[in-house]
């Protein structure tokens, strides 16, 4: 790849933000939309830097609770994950009942997780949790579950057991299935804590979206939006900048 091609890839996202940013506003106006039905960028830029104060608060705490919630989800994915994917009864037996659970819409836990738990933080982390952790428990399991058994027949035949294959073959084969998982776990997560945070909770950037919602400052609303998709692609390029760097061999074909 030249130097040229690789600077066009570098900047092919900041033309592409730069147009959607000039379609959005030239549309508003070349309609005359007005700002409580559809705000213009300038009117979101501008509430971004009038309620700068409340937008920084609620973001640290919607980025808080949706990072407590990933990790919670890591943990036990990566956890179930191995123990599904390292056996293929299990496999078979848990891959339906893990599809029927994430097909149940996830803000149907919410009303339930305040009964539990009370309006607060805690619904927000555990929703965030409960839909983020399924792609990541099917990709491990499915990187440990298509190990090859030629290669697990042969390590088997060097003495290997069941645990060294699991460990020191299975995981470290199934790090670039791991990786993609994150990537998109990690956009879940921030979903799942702002509908929480939409229903039952009185912080965090769902919150402050609906109380602008109902006071119809749209500019509010949306600069909200784009706080959360800010947030949500920081994380993004950063668990793919990890997935190079960890597995650089998965993808040393497309680095030519």
């Amino acid at each position: 790849m030249t130097a040229n091609e690789k600077l066009r890839e570098r900047l092919a996202p900041w033309i592409a933000v730069i147009a959607l940013v000039i379609i959005w506003e030239v549309t508003v106006r070349l309609f005359d939309v007005p700002s409580f039905i559809f705000p213009s960028a300038w009117d979101t830029a501008q509430a971004l830097v009038t309620y700068a104060g409340p937008i920084g608060v609620h973001s640290w705490q919607t980025f808080w609770t949706t990072m407590a919630g990933f990790a919670l989800g890591i943990v036990v994915g990566l956890s179930l994950g191995m123990v599904v994917g390292s056996s293929r009864f299990l496999y078979h037996a848990c891959y339906p009942l893990l599809v029927g659970f994430n097909a149940i819409p996830k803000v149907a836990f919410v009303p339930i997780l305040v009964v539990w738990f009370g309006i607060g933080s805690v619904p927000a982390i555990l929703t965030a949790f409960l839909i983020c952790f399924f792609p990541i428990v099917v990709n491990v399991a499915t990187g440990l579950a298509t190990l090859e058994p030629e290669l697990e027949d042969v390590l088997r035949v060097l003495g290997a057991r069941r645990l060294d294959v699991l460990f020191k073959v299975g995981l470290p084969r199934s790090l670039p299935y791991f990786f993609a998982s994150l990537k998109v776990a990690i956009t879940l997560a921030f979903v799942g804590t702002v509908v929480s945070e939409t229903v039952a909770s009185n912080q965090g950037i769902g919150y402050l979206m609906m109380s602008a919602g109902s006071q119809m400052r749209m500019g509010l609303v949306f600069a909200g939006l784009l706080v959360i998709s800010v947030m949500a692609m920081v994380m993004y390029e950063l668990f793919a900048l990890l997935e190079k760097r960890m597995t650089a061999w998965a993808h040393r074909g497309q680095n030519r």
